[in-house]
């Protein structure tokens, strides 16, 4: 066991520095690290929770009221870094349920050890770490500690953390469902089965039918990554049921096998197939993240395949304890886990990509030191999680509208670095209007970078 806690510190510091430095370096944004951190900035200072470059409140995104626990820690101090620490800690923790299920599963005590290193090194819960922050990383561990919990028969602890989880993100509540599908016809725990299936179920009914189209009345709006196959979130459930002959031409791509080659490869020492079982939860995830043509959906950068790393993690527990697992030494293990980790964590991007706009990082640190009030800003994607401590903060992109530029107290841009959702014609023509603003005038300007602040009335 002290094995594992060292482990988990260790994996703990290391993400925390990870992310934090990724964000000195400029290299995080609005979506979605901005987009938290202004909303938990609002709700802790009792203002209304709308995030200012989207336009709405944040609860008609996801339905992740999970975020009215974490204000507490920024009434506190208002900090990013909170994020970064809560989305280190629970990234992982996952390790401890990992090692407690392969010991209950009558795993040897070294080959539990390697569950929990398996876990630690599939490099999904490294990379994920490097994108910005997601409520839903907080479930990662919870998934396995609630079927410990069933396993274990605790249906309280069960139940409490199905609630966690459902505050994490509306699309878990059909991992949810589908979990509790699992436990009570698989595994044979029906009174947590069964919960599962009810409160996975009835939330995911409640967040996209009530909720999300309350706050944002433009609906789910993931929906348009499946056109074609319906106009709605229960259209497209229903299309997906009575017409699976739309799925084929939609699953059956090459983006999907070099997906699902990514996904199993880390653990495909340990996957047998009269032991595929827990999967069954994953297969809403795995089923959205096929089906639409959304390429983040489809890598192990990105958030999307974090509800199926639990459940491929169990079938591996599972062929473990029954010997049918293809590699069985804690060595060997331990050795693919590695391997798979060098090949496929993204911790090469702290030698290039991270390092790209370091020759305009002092101008923008000591621009930023200058915007002293919580007066509006606009800036840069990359820029703005440094400054969302505000009500109104909005973006430097293609769609914005140059006629609102006098609106704003500060004006932030980096014309060197625009970024990928703003052309150099788009920052050109800002600049030119900021720059000629009768409303503001030119306090900073260094290596490409200019502030412009409103002229006292």
């Amino acid at each position: 066991m002290r094995t594992i806690w060292g482990s988990v510190i260790v994996s703990t510091t290391v993400l925390f520095v990870a992310s934090s430095v990724r964000h000195l370096l400029f290299q995080s944004a609005a979506f979605d690290l901005g987009y938290f951190d202004q909303a938990l900035y609002l709700i802790s200072q009792g203002q209304p929770p709308i995030v200012s470059f989207w336009g709405f409140h944040f609860l008609g995104g996801h339905a992740d009221w999970i975020l009215y626990l974490l204000a507490p820690l920024y009434k506190l101090y208002p900090s990013v870094f909170w994020l970064f620490a809560i989305q280190a800690i629970a990234l992982s923790l996952g390790a401890v349920p990992a090692w407690q299920l392969a010991t209950q599963a009558g795993v040897k005590p070294k080959q539990a050890v390697a569950i929990a290193f398996t876990y630690l090194l599939y490099p999904l819960v490294f990379n994920i770490n490097l994108f910005d922050f997601h409520p839903e990383v907080m479930a990662l561990p919870v998934f396995l500690a609630v079927v410990l919990a069933a396993r274990t028969h605790q249906p309280v602890g069960f139940t409490l953390g199905i609630i966690f989880i459902l505050g994490c993100r509306d699309a878990l509540s059909l991992t949810v469902a589908a979990m509790g599908v699992w436990l009570f016809f698989i595994e044979n725990r029906r009174l947590c089965g069964a919960i599962a299936f009810l409160g996975g179920s009835l939330w995911f009914l409640v967040a996209t039918q009530l909720v999300i189209p309350h706050f944002r009345p433009l609906g789910v709006e993931a929906v348009a990554r499946y056109a074609g196959l319906g106009d709605s979130v229960l259209e497209i459930a229903k299309n997906v049921i009575l017409q699976p002959g739309l799925l084929l031409n939609r699953v059956l791509t090459l983006p999907n096998l070099e997906y699902l080659c990514l996904l199993l490869v880390p653990v495909l020492w340990g996957l047998s197939l009269k032991h595929l079982a827990p999967l069954l939860a994953a297969i809403p995830q795995l089923a959205m993240n096929l089906l639409t043509a959304y390429q983040p959906q489809k890598d192990l950068i990105h958030q999307y395949s974090v509800p199926i790393l639990p459940f491929l993690l169990l079938a591996v527990i599972a062929a473990l304890a029954a010997n049918k697992s293809w590699v069985r030494s804690q060595r060997g293990i331990i050795l693919w886990a590695l391997i798979g980790f060098l090949a496929l964590a993204k911790f090469g991007y702290f030698g290039d990509r991270y390092l790209a706009k370091v020759n305009t990082w002092q101008a923008t640190r000591a621009a930023i030191a200058q915007v002293q009030t919580t007066g509006s800003v606009l800036t840069n994607p990359q820029t703005a999680p440094h400054l969302t401590h505000r009500a109104v903060i909005r973006l430097a992109t293609d769609q914005f509208n140059p006629a609102t530029l006098n609106d704003f107290s500060y004006v932030l841009l980096d014309t060197r670095y625009p970024g990928m959702s703003c052309s150099k014609e788009t920052m050109s023509h800002l600049l030119k209007q900021a720059q000629q603003s009768s409303s503001h005038e030119l306090t900073y300007q260094r290596d490409d970078v200019y502030l412009f602040t409103r002229k006292p009335l």
